[in-house]
């Protein structure tokens, strides 16, 4: 495999593509398909034009992501911005195509992968960040499973803890700004909800809502970020709020506690505090705990030491910090508050730094830069 000739070839493929009609985002995913589908094929069946294998290649994957998008999109038009309570009156096909791209044959990594490129509309990039992996190794992955998967029946679907994974991924990416796709993971999950009698289900349900009930109060006008503690309460939506602690109550009332109950009873006891101040910072330190023991999700004991820090002080939460790998994402962003809390603007404020420049999107560079900025005017004499 010469590598140097698909990197050489790359820029000329992806020019192709841009004159052909698609824009230069999804003319570099289609292209970071075509080259792992060449990593592939042509050490065993080399291509006598190089680059038109390529742009064909690339050129199909491209119209492909482009028809998955608008069939996405179709699916979109039909849900209202604001999702509203009680049961889904309508089912149509997505969910069982959930079932299906779960698929027993792939692992549940690969299959909530191909979910979201195939099904969710997600672009390599954005799953490659969903889960800390580089975009080159996400698309390897979905192009194993798209071919683990391209000979088997779809008569087996798969199981609830892999589309309960790819949904709330789903509305992750939908929450964090870059695509809209919260409602319809919500959309979805009241469908599920309605067809499963599951704890986890519905625990997954009442988070998502318990989340989306703050979504209006998350960013200024102007689009920048805006903390937890400085949100408008008194905008949250409270009927959201409210059903979504109805159903984490009953869930929990079933005594077989999951990573999603966990999580929603986090995201109530925030919902449930008047103020910032009066948040119940010990409550919230015990369900990190049993979350911890749940997941020993290194992202969890990231977030479990801001929650020690709150409920034990600042220091206890830098010792609860430094157990954990400094390349975690965001970890620089919880050492700075934690210094800052401590009373270290200067190391806060580096850190601040140093986490605007490792933030996955525009608009947290931009708070973190502010929060550096703001501690470096306060140190000036």
């Amino acid at each position: 495999m010469d590598e140097a000739l698909l990197r050489n070839l790359t820029p000329s493929v992806l020019t192709v593509l841009v004159r052909r009609g698609a824009d230069f985002a999804a003319a570099e995913d289609a292209v970071q398909e075509a080259l792992v589908e060449a990593v592939r094929v042509w050490p065993d069946d080399p291509p006598r034009d190089a680059k038109g294998w390529l742009v064909t290649v690339a050129w199909r994957r491209f119209l492909d992501a482009r028809r998955a998008d608008a069939s996405r999109r179709r699916r979109e038009d039909r849900v209202e911005e604001e999702p509203a309570p009680g049961p889904t009156p309508a089912v149509d096909d997505t969910l069982r195509l959930y079932f299906l791209c779960a698929h027993p044959s792939l692992t549940p990594s690969s299959a909530v992968a191909l979910t979201l490129r195939a099904v969710g509309g997600l672009t390599t990039r954005q799953i490659a960040h969903a889960y800390l992996v580089p975009e080159a190794t996400m698309a390897q992955r979905i192009s194993r499973a798209k071919r683990t998967v391209s000979g088997v029946r779809f008569d087996q679907p798969g199981d609830v803890a892999t589309v309960l994974r790819v949904l709330y991924l789903v509305f992750n990416e939908g929450y964090s700004g870059d695509v809209d796709l919260a409602s319809e993971a919500i959309r979805l999950t009241r469908q599920l909800a309605a067809a499963i009698d599951h704890p986890e289900v519905a625990g997954l349900l009442a988070l998502m809502l318990l989340h989306h009930a703050r979504r209006a109060t998350r960013t200024a006008p102007d689009g920048s970020l805006v903390p937890l503690a400085e949100q408008d309460r008194g905008r949250w939506d409270t009927a959201l709020i409210a059903e979504g602690v109805q159903i984490l109550q009953t869930a929990l009332a079933r005594d077989r506690l999951g990573e999603f109950q966990a999580q929603a009873a986090i995201a109530a006891l925030h919902a449930d505090a008047p103020t910032a101040e009066e948040t119940d910072w010990v409550q919230i330190l015990e369900w990190y705990d049993e979350l911890t023991r749940l997941t020993d999700s290194p992202v969890v004991r990231l977030n479990r030491a801001v929650a020690v820090g709150e409920a034990d002080g600042p220091r206890a939460g830098l010792a609860a910090l430094a157990a954990l790998d400094d390349s975690l994402p965001r970890h620089a962003a919880v050492a700075a508050y934690l210094h800052e809390r401590d009373g270290d603007l200067t190391t806060a404020a580096r850190l601040y730094a140093e986490a605007a420049r490792k933030a996955p999107n525009l608009a947290e560079r931009d708070h973190l830069t502010r929060q550096a900025a703001r501690l470096n005017a306060r140190r000036r004499p």
